[in-house]
């Protein structure tokens, strides 16, 4: 009879979660570890137990078996079949007999490791002693972050002449650095580092575009400002970088057989246009013509996980690129990772679904139908009965709320991932951590909300800064244990970067475009990558890429030294320099000043000159492009 009653307990507990707690016979009290003889301290003693053990399935919002763990009252109150604990009869609660192992079959917790002994009796003794909870100690779910917009109390203002982005910064630097930085960059260093960030070129060197050194403090700004009003090589450089977000590109998976489809022109024209960001959003979110590509996603031909259906991935897309949430844990499962769940994928989903949308986890059919509502339903709240077009109606309107203050958050902690080289919260697609200076990150997404979403306005703010314009730092791989700013980071040119740049030094443009219309100066931007481009990090884009990595690969190394892409390339790129006949002397300086924006040294033209013999040949031409193109000073952003 006893074994039938731990089989049928046992198997509740498979199927429902804690069962009822039935007393223990005596021999079977004699098998649990004893109280500890001391007082039981609940943080230094309890929560680290629950912490390791029972939090990843009855804390931070989960409720295995109806149990949460979140605080004392939810404790005491049990699961779907009753109470797990009696206070002052350890002996007697289910939860020492489960931890216990008193029936080897039904054991908690059900992963990881047993718990000892010794833990086992600091339980006991915690329970008997009057399961004191410590106030200001909860399991729950945390309130997230960068959700509600903050307004940071400072005095901040561009009228007298500091840029708010260093005032903010200040305290910081006088706190970690006990000094604020002087040190920025010379102005060939910025002009160079400001074009390829804003436009993705080189400084022209000569003509009517030409950065000239001037002492007027003005000057940086002036140019920043003309940069960015150059709204036809501003569109084409951040082309690459929203692409990558959006998973836009001219050929590939989905392509051929209409299962994708390209949001190209729609994004040039929002880009070149400087469309406010909020409205650029809510098109992606609610489609119009030209933008539908980003919520379809990709149809996947074949047998398709049941998390990456088109419904699913615009879930997956929509929270990462816009809320800097990943979901895609959660679209199989509950997130073993965070804490979000299947059924918050699922609902955010149903929201581009065409008809009910049933859960699937780890593409198991659970019976269970997603309620339609979105990742934050404080946000705001779906009609149950509301077709399709007006809940993408409802959702562009909930994300670009005022209330969303992850909106903002999200992008300007993007674009400062960009100019700075590490977010001011990293990784940048987990919001849901501080920032290394909040003030900052608050005070620059209310000004951009404040600004219409104008993203040019924050860009201006960001590269005008000096803490933008501080000498490059040389960022080591490894892990810090904790982040402390101390300027912009050295960053590896991006793979459109890179060949643009040789276009420029050389002529040798891209013959043709897949982007319709283009047809002059084309850029790596409108055309298909090649091997060159996918070793220097370029995605292939079927999924969400929100960051590049900056670091060097062996396959980058590989093809920047024996690839024939590169090594074609730079042979036309030989031929085409020597087409019309220059001294010696006169090639050097002008391949020197476009790849470096100087003149060489006399010991660098004594030795380009050696390559070149005294009338360049392709050949010559060649060995020298391979020597300016490896070099340092031309692949990195100092």
């Amino acid at each position: 009879m006893k074994r039938i009653r731990q089989a049928v307990g046992a198997l509740f507990w498979l199927a429902f979660g804690p069962v009822a707690c039935v007393a223990l016979t005596p021999e079977q009290v004699q098998l649990l570890p004893p109280p500890v003889g001391r007082e039981v301290q609940f943080a230094k003693d309890i929560k680290p137990i629950f912490d390791a053990s029972c939090i990843q399935c009855h804390g931070r919002g989960r409720n295995k078996g109806g149990l949460q763990l979140d605080r004392r009252e939810t404790l005491l109150k049990g699961g779907d079949s009753g109470a797990v604990v009696k206070v002052g009869q350890s002996q007697d609660s289910l939860l020492i007999e489960l931890v216990a192992g008193i029936d080897p079959d039904n054991v908690m917790p059900k992963k990881g490791s047993r718990l000892t002994s010794e833990q086992i009796g600091v339980l006991r003794a915690w329970i008997d002693q009057g399961l004191h909870w410590d106030s200001n100690i909860t399991f729950a779910r945390p309130p997230p972050l960068n959700l509600t917009p903050r307004k940071p109390n400072l005095q901040v203002s561009g009228d007298n002449g500091i840029n708010p982005v260093d005032q903010i910064l200040s305290a910081y630097f006088e706190k970690h650095h006990r000094r604020t930085p002087t040190r920025v960059v010379d102005d060939r260093t910025f002009a160079r580092r400001v074009y390829l960030d804003i436009i993705g070129m080189l400084p022209p060197v000569d003509g009517p575009g030409a950065f000239v050194t001037d002492a007027d403090p003005a000057l940086r700004t002036r140019l920043v400002r003309q940069l960015l009003a150059d709204n036809k090589h501003y569109a084409e450089h951040w082309l690459s970088f929203w692409n990558d977000l959006l998973r836009n590109d001219y050929k590939g998976t989905g392509y051929i057989d209409g299962g994708r489809k390209s949001i190209s022109s729609w994004l040039y024209a929002a880009l070149s246009t400087n469309m406010p960001y909020d409205q650029f959003v809510a098109q992606l979110v609610n489609p119009v013509p030209g933008s539908e590509g980003f919520t379809k996603g990709i149809v996947w031909r074949g047998v398709v996980n049941a998390s990456q259906t088109p419904a699913l991935q615009a879930a997956q897309n929509v929270s990462q690129v816009f809320m800097g949430v990943n979901l895609k844990c959660a679209s199989c499962h509950d997130s073993f990772i965070n804490d979000w769940k299947l059924s918050d994928a699922y609902g955010l989903a149903a929201i581009y679904s065409e008809g009910p949308l049933e859960l699937f986890r780890c593409d198991k059919p659970t019976g269970e139908w997603a309620k339609t509502r979105f990742i934050y339903p404080e946000l705001g709240e779906f009609e149950p009965t509301a077709d399709e077009p007006a809940r993408l109606k409802r959702l562009a309107e909930i994300i670009t709320s005022p209330k969303n203050g992850r909106l903002s958050r999200t992008i300007v902690n993007r674009l400062w991932a960009r100019f700075f080289g590490r977010g001011l919260i990293e990784p940048v697609d987990d919001m849901e951590q501080p920032a290394w200076n909040q003030d900052l990150l608050d005070w620059l997404a209310e000004d951009l909300v404040a600004h219409h979403y104008d993203l040019k306005q924050t860009i201006e703010l960001m590269l005008t800064s000096c803490a933008y314009q501080l000498r490059a730092v040389d960022q080591s791989d490894a892990p810090v244990k904790e982040f402390v700013f101390h300027g912009p980071e050295m960053r590896r040119l991006s793979a459109e970067e890179f060949r643009d740049a040789l276009a420029e030094v050389t002529g040798e443009w891209f013959e043709r475009s897949e982007f319709p219309g283009v047809t002059n100066e084309i850029r790596s931007c409108f055309v298909v990558a090649d091997p060159l481009a996918t070793a220097l990090g370029r995605p292939n884009r079927e999924q969400v890429i929100t960051c590049r990595v900056s670091g060097a690969t062996t396959l980058q190394a590989v093809e920047l030294t024996n690839g024939k892409t590169l090594a074609s390339l730079l042979k036309r790129c030989g031929r085409r320099l020597t087409e019309f006949p220059l001294a010696t002397d006169e090639m050097v300086r002008r391949l020197y000043s476009r790849a470096f924006g100087r003149d060489p040294s006399t010991s660098e033209l004594e030795l380009a000159s050696s390559l070149l013999g005294p009338e360049p040949q392709p050949d010559g031409v060649e060995d020298l492009l391979w020597a300016v193109t490896m070099s340092p000073e031309f692949q990195l952003i100092y």
